[in-house]
């Protein structure tokens, strides 16, 4: 009954069947991992956080440089205020307004410092002088973003005095300082009037859109595994039904119904000869004059 399994056909169906499977469940097992070590993260990003509120500000030196677990830390650093720039279209508490950035110029190089938060588009004018003299500053850090990332503006062509992202490879384009920090800090207490602006998580480290999609990833991987099983149960079910069925003699309509057209159409003649049945043949009536 089973000897089709055999058959190069089914040696060829058999293999697929045994590497698939594995394959979508290492894959599924592997996006699974991809979603919790995100979860993980998460938790311990929230904790680290938690932790920086009630931490003591360390100097700035002794936290770089910056990764996921220096991320949010309370930072210090000395200098005197420099250039200032502006970063249009940032929101805050769903309000779209303009970030107030001011290089700090310490004796390792030019801080970007995030002084505060202004409504509405980037203007000059409105933005607060920073204060002059050598300065103490304390406030968050945070690594360069990366345009076109976490909402950071990828779009080029801004105004002079103004900039997409905070990042250390896009402002030693733009201020004369030969050094720029590859972090920068926001300031726990904003100046001149402006909100302050919150610490960001670091890059991810959040239950974002990717994270649901690594779950989703998941998912699809199991069901295809389900699928490969399904197909093959298929596949043997309907191989037995054939196999059983010519074991029986059952062969389909279509097959049978030209054999057995022909066994009928001479039932009034002699089998063989084709002549009509009877003992002998019908005399022939002569008439005589």
């Amino acid at each position: 009954m089973y000897r089709f399994l055999l058959t190069p056909r089914w040696w060829g169906i058999n293999v697929f069947v045994l590497l698939a499977i594995p394959f979508c469940v290492f894959m599924g097992s592997w996006q699974l991992g991809r979603f919790e070590d995100r979860v993980a993260d998460h938790r311990t990003a929230s904790d680290l956080a938690a932790e920086a509120e009630t931490s003591s500000p360390r100097p700035l030196a002794e936290l770089l440089p910056v990764d996921k677990t220096t991320s949010g830390k309370q930072a210090t650093a000395t200098g005197r205020y420099g250039r200032q720039l502006l970063v249009p279209g940032r929101e805050l508490d769903g309000e779209r307004g303009y970030y107030v950035l001011t290089m700090l110029r310490t004796d390792g190089g030019a801080l970007p410092v995030v002084r505060g938060w202004l409504p509405g588009d980037a203007n000059p004018a409105k933005a607060p002088a920073a204060p002059t003299g050598e300065v103490t500053v304390t406030g968050a850090l945070q690594a360069s973003e990366s345009p076109g990332s976490n909402g950071v503006s990828s779009a080029g062509g801004l105004p002079a005095g103004q900039t997409g992202a905070i990042s250390s490879a896009s402002l030693v384009n733009l201020v004369p300082y030969k050094k720029v920090y590859e972090a920068w800090i926001t300031l726990d207490k904003a100046d001149g009037g402006m909100k302050a602006v919150p610490a960001a998580a670091p890059q991810n480290t959040g239950l974002d859109l990717k994270a649901f999609q690594n779950l989703g990833y998941t998912g699809e991987w199991f069901v295809f595994a389900g699928f490969v099983v399904f197909m093959w149960f298929r596949l043997l079910r309907r191989e037995v039904e054939f196999a059983r069925d010519a074991e029986l003699g059952i062969v389909p309509e279509d097959v049978g119904s030209g054999s057995q057209s022909g066994a009928g159409s001479g039932s009034g003649t002699d089998g063989e000869s084709g002549v009509p049945s009877g003992d002998s043949a019908p005399a022939s009536s002569t008439t005589t004059a």
